[in-house]
């Protein structure tokens, strides 16, 4: 099916250029004038995104720009979103580079929060949280956010956030549920980085191997994000015996130096990787991942980096729409460019559900997208964005390296 036609309807120019505020001081809806929110007129919407366009996080981040740019770029000739307080609007594009840096990250949101209507697709768990507060303080959604800390999918905490990709939990448990699952006995070494992002992946790990006797951790560390090598660490868990890595680390260079300093040490156990720091092109395949008895991550959609992903008529169509909207000529070598694309769709179906022209109706129409097969999701997964306490995203799969790609498996060996 032509991803043209499944998004017909959408939208129009996207710009990723620094603009004026965009405001609307009222327009009509069924007699009653209706103060529209900052960021949206009766022709255009404006959507802001920090995210790290530039040091070691820049792969990623860069493809959180990219994928919605392409996604909004590429039904511009099909004359914009028709919204359902039945204008049709022209989406644009603010993005700012906060380099993984929380305080930039706050400093963007500060520069973009008067003239965009909603912030969104942003990458980093101490990013997103730089300027939360803020946002809440502000009435401005933070929505479809790249991280999986809970707090932005708990209404009671974060009333106009939502995430958009599965909590670390769901998928630190859905590999220790796969590992106890396994009915043999397993040594485990943790190396997580030492924030909410680390914390939230080990205690799902815990959970999912939770009364499994056969699983024992032997040994368990952590590194800071601005780390340049963890080289102590690998050494000193490569002595533990462990045959099992549970390697929680969001900094791409760490995840690639990690794989090869085990290597250096001739220790190869399984190895477990978040599911946005396992990219086989750009991590695992240059780390040396073939090495390992296995190489195992979760996922919920395709990756455009798997060999057969252009052969299909949707797979082709979003790397030409990246090409040509978007600036983005390689193959994507990271998931984010293809959940940030998914994030357009999913945004899609909000946009054409609010009544009004204001945050509080976008919000009502964002929590109500049940059961959304938006593009490229793996079979078994979908939007969801009507529990409290969960992501748009909730549901993931586990995959495990073939020396090219990934593979979904159902049993861990």
């Amino acid at each position: 099916m032509n991803l043209r036609k499944r998004t017909k309807g959408i939208l129009g120019i996207v710009a990723l250029t620094s603009a004026v505020a965009l405001t609307l001081a009222g327009c009509s809806r069924g007699g009653d004038a209706t103060t529209a929110s900052p960021g949206i007129t009766d022709t255009t919407i404006t959507l802001g995104i920090t995210t790290p366009l530039s040091g070691a996080t820049a792969g990623p981040g860069t493809c959180t720009v990219a994928g919605i740019t392409a996604y909004f770029g590429a039904v511009n000739a099909a004359g914009g979103v028709t919204f359902g307080d039945g204008k049709t609007r022209t989406v644009e594009i603010q993005a700012l580079d906060d380099a993984y840096d929380p305080q930039k990250a706050k400093a963007n949101y500060d520069q973009l929060k008067d003239s965009v209507f909603a912030m969104t697709a942003g990458l980093g768990t101490p990013t997103n949280r730089a300027y939360r507060e803020a946002a809440i303080a502000d009435g401005v959604p933070q929505v479809l956010v790249m991280t999986g800390d809970p707090i932005f999918s708990d209404q009671s905490e974060s009333p106009e956030q939502l995430g958009f990709v599965p909590i670390y939990q769901n998928e630190g448990q859905a590999f220790g549920e796969l590992l106890a699952a396994s009915g043999e006995s397993h040594k485990v070494a943790i190396l997580s980085q030492n924030d909410d992002y680390g914390e939230g992946y080990v205690e799902g790990f815990k959970a999912g191997i939770e009364g499994a006797s056969n699983i024992e951790i032997v040994d368990e560390l952590t590194y800071e994000a601005t780390d340049t090598s963890v080289d102590a660490q690998l050494t000193e868990l490569a002595a533990s015996g462990a045959d099992v890595f549970f390697n929680a680390m969001s900094i791409t260079p760490l995840v690639i130096s990690s794989m090869q300093k085990a290597q250096q040490l001739n220790w190869l156990p399984s190895w477990f990787l978040p599911s946005n720091t396992s990219s086989p092109s750009a991590i695992v395949t240059p780390a040396g991942g073939s090495a390992f008895p296995g190489v195992y991550t979760v996922a919920f959609a395709q990756s455009a980096s798997s060999p057969t992903f252009a052969d299909s008529d949707e797979g082709a169509q979003f790397l030409a729409d990246l090409k040509e909207y978007a600036d983005y000529q390689d193959t994507p070598a990271y998931p984010h460019c293809i959940w940030s694309y998914q994030v357009g769709a999913v945004l899609q179906q909000a946009f054409e559900k609010m009544t009004e022209p204001t945050r509080d109706a976008f919000m009502t129409a964002l929590r109500s997208i049940s059961d959304y097969e938006a593009p490229f999701m793996l079979e078994g997964t979908s939007v969801n964005t009507t529990v409290d306490g969960s992501p748009a995203v909730s549901t993931v799969v586990v995959q495990k390296y073939n020396g090219s790609g990934y593979a979904t498996v159902s049993d861990f060996g």
